[in-house]
C-alpha cells in the first residue's frame, strides 16, 4: 500500500539532572533566525518509502548533530504537522557533551531571488532544556512527545 502522507523519523534525547532534561535543536538558515519559543525541535529527516524508521531516525540524529545515538529506544506516539507529514519519534537516555555539536548544511538562494547560492547549517543550536522550558520552546505539534516522555519518566 502507497504511503498518502510523508514521513520523518526522529530521536528524542533526554537526560535526568535535577529533573528531566530533552535535547532540542532550532533550525538554522534566515528564516529561522530571530525565532525562539515555538521554533526548536528534536533532530528528523524524511523517511524515503520502504526505509526502516529507526535507522533514519539514528542517521537523521547524527547528520544533524554529530552525535551518535546509542542505548535503549522507546516508541512515541507519532505526531503529525499541519501539513500532514507524520512524525515517528523515539526516546533514548543520553547526556552529550554538546561541544561535539556539529550540523550538516543546506543551500538556498540568499537573498531570495538573487540568484546567489548560500549554505546554512540545518541545526545552528542544540541545547538541553528542562521539561517546562522545553515546553515553550518546542513546535507546537511536538509538544505530545514531552508529555508522553514526562509521563513515562518523571
Amino acid at each position: 500500500m502507497a504511503r498518502t502522507s510523508p514521513i520523518s523519523a526522529g530521536l528524542l534525547a533526554f537526560r535526568r539532572r535535577n529533573g528531566l532534561e530533552v535535547l532540542l535543536a532550532h533550525p538554522g538558515g534566515p528564516f529561522w533566525a530571530k525565532k525562539d519559543a515555538g521554533a526548536w525541535g528534536i533532530p528528523k529527516g524524511l523517511a524515503e518509502a520502504g526505509a526502516d524508521l529507526i535507522e533514519t531516525a539514528r542517521r537523521e540524529f547524527t547528520e544533524e548533530t554529530n552525535l551518535v545515538p546509542n542505548g535503549e529506544l522507546i516508541e512515541l506516539k507519532p505526531v503529525a504537522q499541519k501539513s500532514g507529514k507524520i512524525v515517528h519519534a523515539w526516546a533514548f537516555e543520553a547526556d552529550f557533551d554538546l561541544t561535539q555539536f556539529a550540523s550538516n548544511t543546506f543551500e538556498i538562494d540568499w537573498p531570495p531571488k538573487s540568484g546567489r547560492r548560500r549554505a546554512f547549517p540545518e541545526i545552528d543550536r542544540i541545547a538541553y532544556f528542562s521539561m517546562t522550558a522545553a515546553a515553550e520552546k518546542i513546535l507546537a505539534y511536538q509538544r505530545p512527545l514531552l508529555i508522553e516522555l514526562e509521563r513515562r519518566f518523571a
